[in-house]
This record gives structure tokens, C-alpha cells and sequence, in this order.
């Protein structure tokens, strides 16, 4: 349920952020205790600010009021996807080609549920990694998340 929530979301105010020259990089909509939350991430290029995110949370508010998509209460946040920013879009995969990145699965595979390396790509819906001269493709249907790593 929370993901169509968040697909719908997403679809609804993608334009509202795409307008304002930012990009929606993730929705996610999650119960924290007794509270619910919706997190919007936004990105561009040189980051966001807080104006960016205040513009944004301000918007996308009066949409969500007018609309009301959402059956019960929450509390909506809009922030950076931060240093580790995930991956989710077709475009991520390119954009970040040859970053360092880290891979969680939902299951082992090839004996592993996490796999760092630098990304090579998405290729016929596998995400390519390539770590001490080896190659791993790990299929994208058994990808829990995947996410840009720090580099110290």
C-alpha cells in the first residue's frame, strides 16, 4: 500500500518540482512510531538549499490540502537525498557511471545481500558493478536498493 502511495505522490508532483528547476529524486512514505511521514528528496545540480526545500514543501502542501490523496494524518518533509543518494531512475544509472556505489538485495546472490563497487551500469536490466578488476551483474529484480557510497 505505501508503495502506490508513493507512486502516486511521486507522479502528482514531479512536475511541481521538475517547474521549479529541481528534481525529485525518491518519495517515501513511512510510519515512524505513531506518526506518519511523507519525505520527498530533491536534488539539482550543486545541491539544494533550504529555500529550494521550503519552496517545495510549500507547494507541494497546497497541492496535497486541494487534492487529498492521503487518508490519514502526516507530516510532510522535503530534504537533500544527501552524499548517499540513491538510485532508483534509468537516468541515475548513467548520471553516475563510474561512481562509487553500494547494492542491497533482497536475497543472496552469488552468496551476498550487499555489493560495493563502481558502477559501470544498467545494462539489460542488471545493475553492473566492477570491483578489483571483476565484473558483477546483479539483477535488478532481486535489488532491495541501491545508493552512492563515500569514497574515504
Amino acid at each position: 500500500m505505501n508503495e502506490a502511495i508513493e507512486q502516486q505522490i511521486a507522479s502528482m508532483v514531479e512536475p511541481l518540482v521538475r517547474e521549479n528547476g529541481l528534481e525529485l529524486v525518491n518519495v517515501e512514505y513511512l510510519k515512524e512510531g505513531a506518526h506518519w511521514y511523507l519525505r520527498l528528496y530533491i536534488d539539482k545540480d550543486g545541491g539544494v538549499d533550504m529555500d529550494d526545500c521550503s519552496t517545495i514543501s510549500h507547494i507541494v502542501s497546497e497541492m496535497l490540502d486541494q487534492k487529498n490523496p492521503i487518508p490519514q494524518a502526516y507530516m510532510l518533509e522535503v530534504s537533500s537525498p544527501g552524499l548517499e543518494r540513491p538510485l532508483k531512475k534509468e537516468e541515475d544509472f548513467v548520471r553516475f557511471q563510474g561512481s562509487l556505489v553500494n547494492v542491497h538485495t533482497t536475497s543472496q546472490f552469488q552468496g551476498y545481500k550487499k555489493f560495493s563497487g563502481n558502477l559501470v551500469g544498467l545494462i539489460n536490466d542488471e545493475i553492473v558493478l566492477e570491483y578489483n578488476d571483476e565484473r558483477v551483474a546483479i539483477p535488478r529484480t532481486l535489488v532491495k536498493k541501491t545508493h552512492l557510497a563515500l569514497d574515504f
